[in-house]
């Protein structure tokens, strides 16, 4: 495989056609981490994670990472190969999984938990979505908040879940994707 070109530039519209070069998405700048391992041999990657962070980008000082970054401006950086696992979702369980690392692709959103995410952040993660949904059959959706309670609570309050639900139900490939449940609504 190839190494990815750290100076490709980010983009924020990956249109239809995404290509991937191995576990990397080609139209997002990549920004290699050194914090990621192998997958389980059995690991089948059918969950998406999404966190938020303020801390600086490309710090990896604690040895934590996600495969993939979405700035303010709605930019899609990569760190980690989704193929491999990524260290994002620490002790979780989800969809009567633990180890939610082994079989997920984490996506970090610049903000802070409680505020409000901007509009090409909501356009990145969809068309990111898409594009993951295109190689990876993933069918569930969940933040971190849902997969780790108690211990997280991003992306928060500010969150958008419901403006996401409907952006994701226009695509089949994400339509059916289980999203946490609504209030009030018992958990899968």
């Amino acid at each position: 495989m190839a190494k990815p070109d750290p100076q490709a530039p980010a983009t924020t519209t990956m249109g239809p056609a995404w290509t991937w070069q191995g576990g990397w998405l080609q139209q997002a700048r990549h920004l290699p981490s050194p914090n990621f391992g192998e997958r389980p041999a059995q690991a089948l990657v059918d969950l998406v994670v999404v966190h938020s962070i303020s801390l600086p980008p490309g710090e990896y000082g604690l040895e934590v990472s996600a495969h993939f970054f979405v700035t303010r401006l709605g930019e899609v950086w990569q760190f980690v190969d989704c193929d491999a696992r990524a260290w994002h979702a620490g002790a979780s369980s989800w969809r009567g999984k633990d180890r939610c690392n082994d079989d997920s692709i984490g996506i970090e959103l610049e903000g802070l938990e409680g505020l409000p995410f901007e509009s090409a952040q909501y356009a990145a993660l969809e068309n990111l979505c898409e594009a993951i949904a295109a190689r990876y059959p993933v069918a569930h959706l969940a933040g971190h908040e849902h997969i780790a309670p108690g211990r997280k609570r991003d992306p928060g309050p500010g969150f958008d879940w419901p403006r996401l639900r409907g952006l994701l139900s226009r695509h089949q490939a994400t339509a059916n994707w289980q999203l946490p449940p609504r209030a009030g609504q018992p958990s899968t």
